[in-house]
Formats: structure tokens, C-alpha cells, sequence
């Protein structure tokens, strides 16, 4: 599959889903990614892990952002649809069609606020493994 171009579409539920889970591949491969990288004592003088370490934090920050960014972006998008189905609902209550769409729009968007939850846990998992292998050759800004 392309790499995501960070372009979602909001329109389908499971097409932002699946966008997101080929995003997430940093995260689901992170602890695979340090045991390749990060040297044993052993093997030391062959990698330099403060910059591996370096490297895969900003590639951490950089896809964090990035689906940080996705997320709001199409919970934004389907608040304002929301919106203005509910105001097209005030204007005609008997419109059955009209409330059908209103709702999927709804269960939409708490799925799409639910994606939040899901990517904190998933970045807070990251995190935790990336300072628990990383901690002594890498030093991130303070902003982490």
C-alpha cells in the first residue's frame, strides 16, 4: 500500500480507519525497531544509538502529528455536517431520511472522537517503550 499522503477522507468511516492503521506501523513496530537498532553492550561501537534513538523520536513525533492532525481535522468535518443536518432537522421534522442520515452522521463522529482515546493510548504506549530503551542515549526537548 502507498504511504499515507496525510489527505484523509472523512467521508467513510473505514476508509479513516484503515488510513490510520497503516499510519500507526511506527508504533506497532516500535519495540521491534529499537531490538534491531539499539546495540547490546556487545555490539556497541558498531551503531551510534544516541542518533538512532534521535531518529526514530523524531519519526515518532512526525506520525503522532500527523494523525493528531487527521483526527481533529475529520471530527471537525463531521461536527459541521452534524450541525447542519440538525438545523435542517429544525425545518422538517417528518423528513425520516433526513434523520437517518443525521444519526450515522452522529455515530460517525463518536467513533472518530473515540479514534482519539485509541491514538493516546497508542502514543503513551510508544513512548513508554521508546524512554525505556532510549532513555540513556537520547535526550528529546523538553516539549515531550
Amino acid at each position: 500500500m502507498a504511504a499515507p499522503s496525510g489527505a484523509a477522507s472523512c467521508e467513510d468511516f473505514a476508509e479513516f480507519q484503515e488510513l490510520l492503521r497503516v499510519m500507526r506501523t511506527i508504533d506497532d513496530r516500535i519495540v521491534h525497531e529499537l531490538n534491531t537498532t539499539i546495540p547490546t553492550a556487545s555490539f556497541v561501537g558498531k551503531v551510534d544509538p544516541g542518533q538512532t534513538c534521535k531518529e526514530l523520536y523524531e519519526s515518532l513525533m512526525d506520525a503522532h502529528t500527523k494523525r493528531e492532525r487527521i483526527i481533529k481535522n475529520c471530527i471537525s468535518q463531521t461536527s459541521a455536517v452534524v450541525k447542519t443536518l440538525k438545523e435542517e432537522r429544525e425545518k422538517a421534522h417528518e423528513d425520516a431520511a433526513l434523520l437517518k442520515q443525521l444519526r450515522k452522521e452522529q455515530t460517525k463522529l463518536k467513533l472518530m472522537q473515540s479514534e482519539l482515546n485509541v491514538e493516546e493510548v497508542v502514543n503513551d504506549r510508544s513512548w513508554k517503550v521508546f524512554n525505556e530503551r532510549c532513555r540513556i542515549h537520547y535526550k528529546p526537548p523538553k516539549s515531550q
